[in-house]
């Protein structure tokens, strides 16, 4: 397997500095380093070669992570929203391929965060996200992108909320270049059992996110690791695992992920790093077991 960690769990923005990261991820022991999507869309082509040669010079993977907005939403029943989310997606689709980034996972079938103010179809946009994704698919797969199809809770989402239901839409979309994405914070709200999920979802896992339920570093909570890891074992998963711990409150990211309270005590960035460095060293023990 292949580790990685999710850049926001430093930063407060979507948009920031990715090249500073790789480097730092390296020397942490990690090989991935996954971004937000919504932060190179507007990057010129120059920013996006230098951050692909940056990170093949370190030998890093890049991955991309993506909440579609409300007005880009490919589940809408209104079919001008719909159209602007597909093209808005290819826009990013495009710069994913100059940055040589091969994975995007998300909300990428629906929108992010949901209104919940407003009235839910589900039957409806269930049937125009999968149309629209299948147009989505044959589009990345001219760049040999995978679609990670992610899994939220309740509170975030309401398609897709368990790994049954992830399953179930990535075969009726029955195409090759998309795949589950399961997330063990949001598993350990809407799942009977986590491992179990896991084997559920088998050969059709192709990204994980890992973070505690308290949304800390693997490690710092109540998860059952030691069953995950039999679980991956069990599927033969080899492919990426991403920590996706938010921590710190404040800006954009606080926002959107509700982080109301400071999680990591005060932490400098240095002591951020100690704990991220530990909870690898964790991981790896567990998972290699």
């Amino acid at each position: 397997m292949k580790y990685g960690v999710y850049f926001a769990y430093w930063e407060d923005s979507w948009e920031a500095d990715f090249e500073r990261y790789i480097l730092k991820v390296k020397n942490l022991g990690f090989d991935i380093l996954e971004v937000a999507a919504l932060g190179l869309v507007n990057q010129s082509d120059q920013q996006l070669e230098n951050l692909k040669n940056l990170a093949e010079e370190h030998n890093i993977i890049l991955t991309a992570g993506i909440g579609i907005p409300k007005k880009f939403d490919v589940s809408s029943s209104d079919h001008a929203t719909r159209e602007a989310g597909i093209q808005f997606m290819k826009h990013v689709l495009d710069a994913l391929n100059k940055t040589g980034i091969r994975h995007i996972g998300g909300t990428i079938y629906s929108y992010w965060p949901v209104d919940f103010s407003v009235a839910i179809d589900k039957e409806n946009a269930r049937k125009h996200s999968i149309n629209s994704i299948r147009t989505l698919a044959d589009y990345a797969a001219q760049y040999g992108i995978t679609l990670l199809i992610e899994t939220l809770n309740r509170f975030e989402q309401f398609l897709l909320n368990d790994a049954k239901e992830a399953v179930d839409y990535v075969e009726e979309v029955n195409k090759d270049n998309v795949k589950v994405m399961l997330d063990t914070f949001h598993m350990n709200i809407e799942e009977d059992n986590i491992a179990d999920a896991i084997r559920f979802t088998g050969k059709h896992l192709g990204h994980l996110h890992i973070g505690e339920a308290n949304r800390k570093v693997p490690g710092k909570g109540h998860l059952p690791w030691t069953e995950i890891a039999c679980a991956l074992q069990d599927i033969n998963y080899d492919q990426f695992v991403v920590m996706e711990p938010f921590v710190k409150t404040g800006g954009q990211v606080g926002q959107d992920i509700k982080v109301w309270r400071d999680l990591s005590n005060g932490s400098t960035e240095l002591q951020l790093d100690i704990e991220l460095k530990e909870s690898l060293a964790f991981i790896k023990k567990t998972f290699l077991k």
